[in-house]
């Protein structure tokens, strides 16, 4: 195999903006998008936010439905040297407003779809912030197409290892979200180690498709790496089974990257089992669980390898991956062996080393391990330990042949349709309802999510709250996905000597005979 010239993500506009020119990079809705057009685009960007005072390590966020002018702009905000903080779109306002006041952005691109948000969000922010309008004509906010082609040239420095390029925020047990430090050393190592990973070091005539949100890091993941091939990507804004069945037969898909409970989704939707799949090479999955029933189907329905991928954002993504020809037996529950150069333990509360079998946190070290949570040295702390062991939060063990199992989490975290949810954060919106007295989240099996979000309530003496309205009262203060989907009631929540919910015994009945528990 030659030596790929793709080192840091901006290689890819310049590289190929040569060598692949006139190659489709970006395909969406009808619009193809070339490697040529996506470095210019991508230089005019860098113009623009360097005109607008943009500087190296500023934040550039995005609230935004996903289109080709993600990347025109991720690839802009990197050639400045700055970096792109995309914010998840079905995060509720003073969720957004909180992560645009810490990331520091001073520019903000918005989509139709969110500009209400965004007028009550930056209303609230006590600092000038250039709102950018992406696909939509606004009274107020600039155009972006607009002031991309009149925006000066860029004065391109060359970037560094040590540039953050990605911050992408994740959810916090305290219920704020914490931005995660992507650098270029990051993906500088994420890029390389794809070409070590089976079935992920994709061809430049492949196309893959792209289902996962853009603020995702599955989504931002898979994407890179087939642009790094030189590969077409097809991009849905929506995941609309449907169109992906028509996509993957009419684009000739080779790659994709769907949670679970996409998966499901797709084999139950009318016309899989006439689709045809033949262009497929592989399906990468991952970000919750899924049943073992559900893969056994999925692999007989779309006829190539599956790849499970366990990382989270903190590992950009990587860890542990079970390739195509495990997927078999006892293996069929595991989340695979280590990258390639990265290292992958069971460790005890103290750091030290488990061996096969027994049972403690996994921790996983190496180059893709994130610079840190920005604005959070504390949280950082608790999450990486002094040695650079990054501390997953998930309990599991390994086996004789290095492969590892999560056997549950150490943290109380609810990943539901791939989307990461803290029980405190609920519970906190929930506290407060009338008529409840007392209140726990914890995640439930549900065979569409993976987990479902359950409230087990306490009411207040003499009431007898509705469960409807519990959950419209959380939707009123937290993202909706974030919501209890059900409601069960209980005299006594469990705790232990210092008040500390027992949300372990509250799950147990519910999980009960369930061998897989995380996926």
């Amino acid at each position: 195999m030659s030596e790929d010239p793709i080192k840091l993500l901006t290689d890819i506009p310049r590289i190929h903006g040569v060598g692949r020119a006139d190659h489709v990079a970006v395909a969406f809705e009808g619009r193809d998008l070339t490697y040529a057009e996506l470095d210019r685009r991508s230089n005019q960007v860098a113009g623009l936010l360097q005109s607008l005072g943009v500087r190296p390590g500023d934040r550039v966020a995005w609230l935004a439905r996903a289109s080709e002018a993600w990347f025109e702009i991720f690839f802009g905000v990197a050639k400045a040297r700055a970096c792109f903080a995309p914010i998840n779109s079905r995060l509720a306002v003073p969720e957004v407003a909180f992560i645009l006041k810490d990331s520091g952005a001073n520019v903000f691109f918005v989509s139709p779809e969110f500009y209400e948000a965004a007028e009550a969000v930056v209303a609230t922010i006590d600092r000038p912030i250039r709102v950018i309008g992406v696909g939509g004509g606004h009274p107020v906010f600039g155009d972006y197409a607009a002031l991309r082609d009149a925006a000066p040239a860029p004065v391109l420095t060359p970037p560094t290892e040590a540039d953050d390029v990605l911050q992408l925020y994740t959810s916090g047990t305290t219920g704020l979200p914490k931005g995660v430090r992507l650098s270029n050393r990051n993906y500088s190592a994420f890029l390389e180690l794809r070409h070590q990973v089976e079935g992920f070091s994709y061809a430049a005539d492949d196309t893959v498709l792209i289902l996962m949100p853009m603020f995702h890091v599955a989504g931002t993941n898979i994407s890179f790496a087939g642009l790094a091939s030189g590969g077409r990507i097809v991009l849905q804004a929506e995941f609309a089974p449907p169109q992906v069945l028509d996509a993957i037969q009419r684009e000739r898909v080779a790659h994709a990257f769907l949670a679970p409970v996409m998966i499901n989704a797709l084999l139950q939707t009318p016309g899989v089992e006439t689709t045809d799949f033949s262009s497929m090479k592989t399906i990468s999955y991952g970000a919750s669980p899924i049943s073992e029933a559900v893969l056994a189907k999925a692999t007989a329905t779309f006829g190539c390898g599956f790849i499970q991928f366990y990382g989270m954002t903190e590992t950009t993504g990587a860890g542990t991956t079970l390739a195509p020809g495990d997927h078999q037996g006892e293996l069929m529950r595991a989340c695979g062996r280590s990258w390639a150069t990265l290292e992958t333990r069971i460790a005890d509360e103290a750091g030290n080393a488990l061996g096969p079998g027994e049972i403690g946190e996994i921790e996983i070290r190496g180059p893709i391990i994130m610079e840190g949570y920005w604005n959070r040295p504390e949280a950082t702390a608790e999450t990486i330990r002094p040695d650079g062991w990054l501390r997953t939060g998930d309990a599991g063990y390994r086996n004789e042949d290095g492969y590892f199992f999560v056997h549950d989490r150490v943290k109380d975290m609810i990943v539901s349709g791939g989307e990461n949810v803290y029980p405190a954060e609920v519970e906190n919106a929930i506290l407060g309802c009338p008529g409840v007295a007392d209140a726990a989240v914890i995640g439930v099996p549900d065979d569409r999510w993976g987990e479902a979000v359950k409230a087990i309530v306490v009411a207040a003496p003499g009431a007898r709250p509705d469960p409807a309205d519990i959950i419209a009262w959380a939707r009123g203060r937290i993202a909706a996905y974030k919501a209890p989907k059900t409601v069960d009631f209980i005299d006594t929540l469990p705790r232990n000597p210092s008040g500390k919910v027992l949300r372990r015994e509250l799950r147990k009945p519910y999980w009960e005979g369930r061998d897989r528990k995380v996926g």
